[in-house]
């Protein structure tokens, strides 16, 4: 029997939130050691796992290292785990920011032990939602994660810390709500929970217990609630602002990811024809949240705040790649995923490093920390580069991918002017993005900074490994690209072009 690689990645940090919770008398550093071990050896086979992957096999429904055990037969549903072009990806961004997101946590001495134990707990979520093939298990992990964010955000957080929380908590189990509407509406249409299953045949042989373009719109709503689409996005500046560093990088970095995740997995895949249809209303919707995003964004006074409605304007690259429906607007969207990841989870760090040694987050009162700073100004400054999509960056690779690929789409009238209008996201972008640059480190030096401490040794490690991995990206994309459309292939094949 093979190692099941899969189920350690994503089982050995709640293994580890469990000994953190409940071995007795472990001193703070043991803790945070536990934690750094429990997510290091995940990240570690997650990158073997992507050395590991076979690229020659683009067979329709091609999922590997797959795992499959009876879990609850009168039902049919089954634990079922497996990668592909597309899940693989997320399972090592995730891997990287959970690993990461302990050493940005090390300076966390409020009641370490229970912080610890959720954010291991948040990455198990997270990871079991990028490689479940069941919609059972897809649902639970799914829910799982509202659990720790919720008490990471209420205790650990700032600001209106429990009104952020409970927010989060609303939009999501409404969302959730419907989407579980639409997976039981799914299995009473099928009576299988398999997603490679139900990709495989179809829903042309089933009478659907309701119309099948409600059960589309029924798991899009959850979806888009987590990515977040406008107008359902309004929980994710509040959470962002007022969540602890670390769990805004995990919430930017991956948790939003699920909501793109779920759309291409389970919108495109299982009801290719829906998509078709009704792709131009979410085309719109794209290039809304694209342009609000941005202009909101450039209306923002706090630093955390402003960082989060640009998150808004990047999603909606990710749901014009989406629903643009070639194979490189896809593939771009899913690279564009896994960029923000990187690009907005240092900017986060950043932020927070900017935050804890200057004591200040509004941008009216920063100014000159280039000169106190100037290792956090210089990392700041290429993340901000990353996040408006500067050449060499992956954030460049990722939109360009988005935006060729949508030009050139026909499966969708007008999306020509669509994607214009997008571009112009690019636009704003680098007016927020060079502003906040400006603002924060470029201005008049200001006295009350003097002697406010640069990032220390532990700080750089984190913070140049993500710099490290938005070049490589950027200046070698098809390390990512060569994988992703592997995953992307079988789905194009789905879509039928108009002739």
């Amino acid at each position: 029997m093979s190692f099941s690689y899969l189920s350690t990645i994503v089982f050995l940090p709640v293994i580890g939130a469990i000994i953190i919770a409940f071995v007795p008398g472990l001193r703070d550093r043991a803790i945070k050691s536990i934690a750094v071990i429990f997510t290091a050896v995940p990240l570690a086979l997650a990158i073997f796992l992507f050395v590991a992957f076979d690229r020659s096999l683009v067979a329709a429904g091609t999922f590997q290292f797959e795992e499959k055990v009876a879990w609850i037969p009168g039902i049919n549903a089954f634990y079922h785990l497996g990668v592909d072009g597309i899940s693989l990806p997320m399972v090592v961004l995730t891997a990287l920011l959970g690993f990461l997101a302990v050493p940005i946590s090390w300076k966390i001495h409020e009641r370490p032990r229970e912080y610890f134990a959720w954010l291991l707990l948040l990455e198990t979520s997270i990871l079991g939602v990028f490689t479940s093939l069941d919609l059972l298990l897809f649902f639970l992990f799914w829910e799982v994660e509202i659990i720790p964010m919720y008490f990471l955000i209420s205790i650990w957080g700032t600001g209106r810390r429990e009104y952020s929380a409970i927010k989060y908590v609303v939009y999501t189990l409404f969302g959730s709500a419907l989407m579980l509407a639409g997976i039981l509406s799914l299995y009473f249409t099928t009576g299988s929970l398999s997603i490679t299953d139900i990709a495989v045949t179809g829903l042309g042989e089933y009478t659907a217990v309701i119309p099948v373009a409600a059960i589309f719109f029924l798991l899009l709503a959850g979806f888009a609630v987590k990515l977040p689409v406008f107008p359902v996005h309004t929980w994710l500046p509040d959470a962002h602002t007022d969540a602890p560093t670390a769990v805004s990088v995990m919430l930017a970095g991956t948790l939003i990811k699920m909501g793109g995740y779920g759309m291409i997995r389970l919108n495109v895949t299982l009801f290719p024809d829906v998509a078709q249809q009704y792709a131009p209303i979410l085309v719109i919707l794209a290039v809304i949240s694209v342009l609000y995003g941005a202009a909101v964004t450039l209306r923002q006074t706090d630093l955390k705040r402003l960082i989060a409605y640009s998150s808004i304007s990047h999603m909606g690259y990710v749901l014009l790649g989406i629903f643009a429906l070639t194979p490189i607007s896809l593939t771009g969207a899913t690279l564009q995923m896994f960029s923000h990841g990187v690009v907005t989870g240092l900017l986060f760090a950043m932020a927070g490093l900017v935050m804890h040694n200057a004591h200040e987050r509004n941008l009216a009162k920063l100014g000159g920390l280039a000169r106190q700073m100037p290792v956090i100004a210089v990392v700041f400054s290429v993340a901000a580069l990353g996040s408006l999509g500067l050449p060499s960056t992956s954030g460049f690779a990722a939109e360009f991918l988005v935006f060729v690929g949508s030009y050139a789409s026909t499966l969708v009238a007008g999306i020509q002017v669509y994607t214009i209008l997008a571009v112009l996201g690019v636009v704003l972008a680098a007016g927020y993005i060079l502003w906040m640059l400006q603002r924060v480190f470029y201005g008049p030096v200001l006295d009350q900074f003097n002697g406010s401490p640069d990032a220390d040794g532990l700080e750089k490690a984190y913070i140049f490994t993500l710099v490290a991995v938005i070049m490589l990206v950027g200046i070698y994309p098809a390390i990512l690209t060569d994988v992703i459309k592997i995953g992307v292939s079988p789905i194009a094949g789905l879509l039928v072009t108009p002739g």
